[in-house]
């Protein structure tokens, strides 16, 4: 490949990388012919996506959000362009609030909110001339009372807040900024919720379409978002979810 036509390749950062959704996604966008950018925490598994896919690498930490400006900085330098970028980087903890240490309640900000925060932030900075789209991902827990949620559902909340505030910010720039909010993915995040059958059948019919979410449902909806074709669309909270922020399973209808 010369060196214009690798010019003409968009251009994605996937922060969080390595995890069940991350992976599928930069599986995907890297298959339809884009340059991919992987930024994780976990180094071994960072050089095993990276080597798989042909594609540059750096490490991500969620608690040191400089290193999200350099991994987008790093793309600009290797590749001229970020044509978009996804925050894949996350957390889940279920404890009721009193139950909820304080080291806990940080972390779980620190990991899905901050990160989220500083993604914006450093996109807002070197996409700001380009233009170009910014994925994050909240989840139905935001949007629905579900019992034992409250650091979680506090964190995914404010991913929504900032979506909407930064799609206002940055449109200007032509960058646009979307979530993605998933119900439960079978995930190994998210094991220990569906990984015995009476947790799954629990977890499955909280959600009307009769099953657990795919890393592939919520990832085949990132790469909509990040396509081109799509630049009529920002500032939206797309729900993934199989039904479970918005619909009532029949079986829980009074009767």
């Amino acid at each position: 490949m010369t060196n214009a036509q690798a010019a003409e390749l968009p251009v994605f950062v996937v922060l969080g990388a390595t995890g069940s959704i991350g992976s599928e996604l930069s599986r995907r966008l890297v298959a339809s012919g884009a340059q991919v950018v992987l930024g994780g925490r976990n180094s071994e598994k960072l050089d095993q996506l990276s080597t798989e896919l042909d594609a540059s690498s750096h490490i991500v930490d969620a608690n040191r959000p400089a290193s999200i400006h350099e991994c987008l900085q790093h793309a600009v330098e290797s590749h001229g362009k970020i044509d978009g970028v996804v925050n894949c980087i996350g957390s889940v903890i279920l404890k009721a609030a009193h139950m909820t240490s304080e080291a806990e309640w940080n972390d779980t900000i620190a990991v899905n909110l901050t990160s989220a925060f500083y993604v914006v932030s450093a996109a807002g900075k070197l996409m700001r001339r380009t233009g170009g789209s910014v994925v994050l991902i909240s989840s139905a827990a935001a949007q629905i009372g579900l019992a034992t949620h409250e650091a979680i559902a506090a964190a995914k909340a404010g991913v929504i807040g900032l979506t909407r505030s930064a799609a206002a910010t940055y449109a200007s720039r032509g960058i646009r900024v979307n979530a993605v909010a998933p119900g439960l993915v079978k995930s190994q995040m998210t094991k220990a919720l569906w990984e015995t059958p009476a947790a799954e059948s629990a977890s499955v019919a909280m959600h009307v379409l009769g099953r657990l979410g795919e890393p592939s449902d919520i990832a085949s909806a990132i790469e909509w978002l990040l396509q081109p074709a799509n630049t009529w669309i920002t500032g939206q909270v797309i729900g993934v979810d199989g039904g479970l922020s918005t619909i009532v399973p029949k079986h829980k209808v009074a009767r």
